[in-house]
């Protein structure tokens, strides 16, 4: 039998913790948290990121979170809780289910994604290329 993704999004929905876009940006400033945006790189170009948010595409994270993978990123073994955030939260739910299977243990993410995010007036930048500091914008 097909499982289609709308069926794998709620079973990870029913498995995580999910975060509003308010309790989200509420531990912006906790040194002990972490969002990780794992839109594709021409998303944040468009659209704009996160500040202080780390870049983790979809398509990589299992092998940055797994220490044992040679493209391991140690920001993953951080005492941190991991909050993840795609455009739309979709991508965001399968991930946070597959890395809590993985066993990071401290993992949320955002209902609603960076739609949802920039639609509350939450702090935004644009991406910029080269070593110049990001423009925040807030509404």
């Amino acid at each position: 039998m097909k499982t289609g993704y709308r069926a794998l999004v709620d079973e990870a929905m029913a498995e995580i913790r999910t975060y509003t876009v308010q309790q989200a940006q509420a531990k912006l400033t906790d040194p002990n948290v972490q969002l990780v945006d794992l839109r594709d790189v021409r998303e944040l170009e468009r659209e704009g990121i996160i500040p202080g948010a780390f870049h983790a595409p979809r398509g990589m994270i299992e092998f940055w979170v797994d220490p044992d993978s040679p493209y391991y990123k140690p920001v993953f073994g951080e005492a941190k809780e991991f909050i993840f955030f795609c455009a739309g939260g979709l991508r965001s739910a399968l991930t946070t289910k597959t890395v809590q299977d993985m066993g990071l243990e401290s993992v949320a993410h955002i209902d609603g994604g960076f739609a949802a995010w920039k639609a509350a007036g939450a702090p935004t930048a644009e991406k910029e290329s080269g070593n110049r500091a990001p423009q925040v914008k807030q509404r």
